[in-house]
């Protein structure tokens, strides 16, 4: 496959209502949209860096800047062989996952509409649904904690995720807890704690949650494995896990007992799909996270986690939980079963609303 053209559009989408977590409040999501042009075909993918590096130390900004610069020269009109072959060319780029990634989701797209295949096809999934939960933001108080979790639950999600930080932690879930005693519920503290304070979690243990994640720094695999050894909890690694090698790390050195795959942050769906071999094949459960993706990281998001290998739902909410206007004309819907379709149609499965990518676009710019 010979790409010979990129088009990169910076996006600043208005959320629906603002997102809460340890690392701030966010009311605005940046992305960048990534449209190669291969013969016939336009591919699409989604670097998921935001505005700020609280997540990630990647922003959109600096995405742009290495994608442009760096990534792209070294792929464009040449002949990818695989999305391996891809990785291959440009690993001389240290780190900048989340750029790689968009870069990778490009090259499925195209394949799967060059091959007449979907994206589900293409990495070995299986099944027309996956199941899916809410995350559900820091709120004002414990009232509206609890009516949150109640309106989720009303329109059909079957899992929550909580996040939690120092001081919104315990009293938070328990409340949920007492007030939803059956519900699949789970906290994520996104490096919020550190070895010591996440002994203030201890009670957690007692409220039968699927999981703990990302309690501590995300470049400490050491902590969280003394943390993994006191809590009967499974704790999840996120931010943690950021290649295949790290996660081979953090199961030998029994650090987590599941472990969260986001493609943007472990540099594309190569590399995604590695980590759910891996674990897969060591028996331990996988869940694919969220980044408040457009349609289009959602649509990879469905694709991948149709690999059997996740066990539990992800972070993969229904379009109207975060946009009332997305960029893809397909709105991906919760059904009752707290499921998403996985989209069958050739690639990623979806299709481009121009307007609104425009009407969304602050910056672009064309390469090749």
């Amino acid at each position: 496959m010979i790409i010979t053209k990129i088009n990169l559009h910076h996006l600043r989408m208005r959320l629906q209502s603002p997102f809460e977590t340890s690392f701030g409040s966010t009311h605005d999501r940046e992305c960048i949209i990534l449209e190669a042009h291969s013969d016939d075909f336009v591919g699409y993918g989604e670097c998921v860096a935001d505005a700020d590096p609280g997540y990630s130390y990647e922003t959109a900004v600096t995405a742009w800047h290495i994608l442009q610069d760096f990534l792209i020269p070294q792929i464009i009109n040449t002949n990818l062989q695989s999305a391996e072959d891809l990785q291959s060319r440009i690993s001389n780029v240290k780190g900048h996952p989340m750029a790689k990634a968009g870069l990778e989701m490009v090259y499925w797209d195209l394949l799967g509409k060059c091959e007449g295949k979907s994206l589900q096809e293409l990495l070995g999934g299986q099944g027309k649904q996956v199941k899916v939960g809410v995350s559900v933001g820091l709120q004002a108080d414990l009232d509206a904690l609890v009516n949150a979790v109640a309106r989720y639950l009303d329109q059909g999600y079957g899992r929550v995720k909580l996040k939690i930080k120092p001081g919104r932690d315990v009293s938070e879930v328990e409340a949920v807890r007492d007030d939803f005693p059956d519900l699949p519920l789970q906290v994520d503290a996104n490096s919020a704690y550190t070895l010591g304070s996440a002994r203030a979690l201890n009670p957690l243990d007692e409220m039968d949650l699927l999981m703990i994640e990302q309690p501590l720094s995300e470049d400490d695999l050491w902590d969280h494995r003394q943390l993994q050894a006191g809590f009967r909890t499974p704790i999840c690694l996120d931010e943690s896990i950021i290649s295949p090698r790290h996660a081979r790390q953090a199961l030998e050195m029994e650090a987590c007992r599941v472990v969260n795959i986001k493609s943007g942050r472990v540099g594309g769906l190569s590399q995604a799909r590695a980590i759910h071999d891996l674990c897969h094949t060591k028996g331990v459960p996988v869940w694919c996270g969220g980044m408040l993706e457009t349609g289009v990281g959602r649509a990879a998001n469905l694709a991948l986690a149709s690999l059997p290998g996740f066990v539990f739902p992800g972070d993969i909410s229904a379009t109207d939980r975060y946009y009332a206007e997305d960029i893809t004309i397909e709105r991906f819907e919760l059904n009752p079963d707290s499921t998403i379709d996985v989209p069958e149609k050739d690639g990623l499965g979806i299709s481009i609303d121009t307007q609104a990518l425009e009407s969304a676009t602050v910056n672009k710019v064309a390469i090749g």
